[in-house]
């Protein structure tokens, strides 16, 4: 079974940046699409970014974080990437990565196995 694993969170002031990494034990070829999901707290997981094998021409935003959030990946270290950039407040919630199906902006994904997240917390 595919392992993920995220890193990259922390604490940052309202502008600030972070790029999380997404670690696949296996092919990333045999997980995609592939999708971030965030779950702030005391609300529900939703997906806010997806790509496909096709790369970064195919992928897809939710709008609250279109033009701000950069999904990526790198084949050869099967490693999925979300830059994150003029965070906001409300960007704050735990961050994970997972098969993006459905292939649809705030599901919560269809997955019965989650890693432990990355937590990113935007505050002054």
């Amino acid at each position: 079974q595919v392992q993920l694993v995220e890193s990259g969170g922390g604490n940052v002031q309202p502008g600030g940046s972070l790029r999380l990494s997404c670690e696949i034990s296996g092919s990333i070829f045999s997980v995609y699409p592939m999708g971030w999901y965030r779950q702030p707290p005391g609300k529900q997981r939703e997906l806010v970014a997806g790509i496909t094998s096709a790369g970064s021409a195919s992928a897809i935003y939710a709008d609250s974080v279109k033009g701000r959030f950069t999904i990526s990946a790198d084949n050869a270290k099967n490693t999925v990437y979300l830059q994150l950039n003029s965070l906001e407040p409300e960007d704050t919630a735990t961050y994970y990565c997972n098969r993006a199906l459905p292939w649809l902006i705030g599901s919560p994904g269809a997955s019965s196995s989650w890693g432990q997240g990355t937590q990113v917390t935007v505050s002054s």
